[in-house]
């Protein structure tokens, strides 16, 4: 592969996201702009996979890009939003490095011996009811705590909207505290004794 991964279109996606992220960071006063950008965002980073699979152009590196470009899109709005924001961020890269350095860019797929509840979020790559709900609160919780800082929503929708996507939320904070659990378990188990 070599070099040319880098211009591989699920890679190209990237980018384009992060370009995306910066745009948005541009006119985050600016609601009618920001709130377009960021969705574009969010909605390329079911694009990029969907298209790596598609094409056959899945790689070490194009997994480990998504996850970084996932995690400065959502620090970039956490922290814009919220003096605390860093706090969220912090914890999604400490995930986003455990699981990188413990179970690799396959790493979505490596939770078969896990409790019953990470491997029903995590089955099928997070394409389950409950790994849907994680996602969803994943990205949109903040887009959607941004639109209700405008008052564009009646005040109901406003509340039914945070209350499931915060549901998400914290489910994704269930899985994310397990994995550095289990990451520090990992790091601090003793090694085998050897044998003389």
């Amino acid at each position: 592969m070599g070099l040319d991964v880098l211009l591989f279109w699920p890679n190209i996606i990237g980018y384009i996201r992060i370009a995306l992220v910066f745009a948005a960071w541009t006119y985050f006063e600016t609601p009618t702009l920001f709130v377009p950008l960021y969705s574009v965002f969010i909605t390329l980073d079911g694009v990029d996979g969907w298209l790596a699979r598609r094409l056959g152009q899945t790689s070490k590196f194009g997994a480990w890009l998504d996850v970084v470009v996932d995690n400065v899109g959502r620090g970039m709005l956490w922290g814009l939003l919220f003096k605390w924001g860093w706090l969220v961020s912090s914890v999604e890269w400490c995930v986003f490095v455990c699981n990188h350095s413990t179970r690799g860019d396959q790493w979505k797929n490596s939770f078969s011996s896990s409790p019953a509840l990470i491997q029903a979020v995590m089955a099928n790559g997070f394409r389950t009811v409950l790994g849907t709900l994680v996602v969803s609160g994943l990205h949109c919780l903040p887009l959607w705590l941004y639109v209700c800082e405008w008052d564009l929503l009646p005040l109901w929708i406003q509340a039914v909207g945070t209350m499931v996507l915060a549901a998400g939320r914290l489910l994704a904070l269930s899985v994310e505290i397990w994995c550095i659990w289990i990451h520090v378990k990992y790091l601090t188990d003793d090694e085998p004794e050897k044998k003389s």
